[in-house]
């Protein structure tokens, strides 16, 4: 602030001179002079304040010498001159960073695309180009849904919820099969990454196609010599103790055979991707009254059954498999609650969606099985689970029935004090009636 100062003295110089002419001339003159100077200070600092104007609008003033000065202005300009300097060697760190970034980035087997708030590409590396078949000379600033024509990316988009990736098959390019993933950061941006998955996804068709065709191929010949083993155990031909007991074990391990055989089927149907959700009026209620007389056989008394219905909305999806993944939760529950115990069945709306829920006063599970328990044939106790008569492929199920029709599943349990199972269904897959 030394310019101040400076200023302050030469007004201050002034009136004193002003004054000393006044005493020895008169008003008249010490006035004139007074003017005359203050006019003078005034020309100056406008003389200096255009400069100063003309080099602001340069388009880029850091390219421009600024104007020189003299007393106050010549200290203006220097603090301007070592503001720009330092205002500079910031610019240039960050643009070396931003390059380094760039160099990094384009160095990436995946592709990234930086998103802002609208969804419009602020940059993209070259993979991203080559996935999407995209140019980011040509397409910056583009929205991204206007490049990338699939419905459900730009619904993947919309929902917010990006805890699971996408995959999707990109026709622009050989058929690629791309895995997209948004990771929101900054301020409301985004960044959208990519990973071809063509040869990983190929591998994981022809696992599914092998399971599949081995699963038809075995439930014939299973469903033929479990036929041999009843008709054996109906007509008593074997009278030894030894051989009944044989028996009984053999039936009971084809009947095992052939639960797994039709779930194996039933994941091949569900993770196939050309299968696509039979979109149909599903009556939530009914199927809840069907589960509760299905859970009354299953349990054979040896539970209490109970369900409450707090809301009559439907849902819109196949009711086949909608039931499928249901009814693996409730024989869940019974076969982990001890005799005596209670299973809880439920539908209401909640937050604006639907939950069925299966809540239990069985045996409980570690929070640290909780994540696994989705996965096919992973078992808690592999010893009790099989007591049990489970597949270890119920979960399985119910998880990509739900990934079907948007929806998730949420579990809440402790050892000792049972588990509850709720499948969470999206506002827009729930048919509200007209008396609700």
């Amino acid at each position: 602030m030394s310019g101040f100062p400076g200023g302050l003295v030469v007004v201050i110089l002034l009136t004193a001179v002003a004054g000393s002419i006044w005493m020895i001339f008169d008003i008249v003159m010490a006035l004139l002079f007074y003017s005359m100077a203050l006019l003078l200070l005034v020309i100056y600092h406008l003389r200096y304040l255009t400069f100063l104007d003309r080099w602001l609008q340069i388009p880029d003033p850091s390219s421009a010498t600024l104007p020189d000065g003299s007393g106050a202005w010549g200290d203006v300009f220097a603090r301007l001159a070592r503001l720009m300097r330092n205002q500079n060697q910031s610019h240039q760190q960050l643009s070396l960073a931003l390059e380094r970034l760039q160099r990094a980035t384009s160095a990436m087997p995946e592709g990234v695309v930086i998103l802002d708030e609208t969804n419009r590409i602020e940059w993209c590396n070259p993979v991203a180009e080559q996935h999407f078949g995209i140019d980011f000379k040509r397409d910056a600033s583009q929205q991204i849904t206007f490049l990338v024509r699939q419905p459900q990316f730009a619904e993947y988009l919309s929902i917010l919820n990006y805890s699971e990736p996408l995959i999707v098959k990109q026709t622009r390019r050989q058929e690629l099969i791309l895995s997209l993933q948004l990771v929101p950061y900054g301020d409301k941006q985004k960044l959208l990454i990519s990973r071809d998955i063509t040869r990983l996804e190929g591998v994981e068709t022809m696992r599914r196609d092998f399971v599949a065709n081995v699963s038809h191929e075995l439930r014939t010949p299973l469903t033929v010599i479990g036929g041999f083993f009843e008709t054996l155990s109906e007509e008593n031909w074997i009278s030894s103790e030894m051989g009944k007991r044989a028996l009984v074990l053999m039936t009971d391990q084809t009947k095992r055979m052939q639960r797994l055989v039709e779930d194996l089927l039933t994941l091949s149907r569900l993770e196939n991707t050309q299968n696509q959700v039979q979109e149909e009026p599903v009556n939530v209620a009914e199927v809840l009254h069907e589960l509760y007389q299905e859970a009354q056989s299953l349990s054979a008394g040896r539970h209490h059954i109970n369900f409450s219905l707090d809301t009559d909305v439907r849902l819109k999806g196949s009711l086949d498999e909608l039931r499928s993944a249901f009814s693996n939760l409730v024989s869940n529950a019974i076969r982990y609650t001890p005799n005596g115990g209670e299973v809880d069945l439920s539908w209401k709306s909640q937050d604006g969606q639907g939950v069925f829920t299966v809540e239990d006063s069985g045996i409980g599970i570690d929070l640290e099985h909780i994540p696994r328990l989705v996965e096919r044939f992973y078992r808690v106790d592999l010893s009790r689970s099989r007591g049990t008569g489970g597949t270890g492929l119920g979960l399985a199920i119910v998880k990509h029935v739900l990934n079907r029709h948007q929806a998730h599943l949420k579990i809440v349990s402790e050892p000792g004090k049972g588990s509850s199972f709720s499948a969470w269904f999206p506002k827009k897959r729930l048919i509200v009636q007209k008396n609700e």
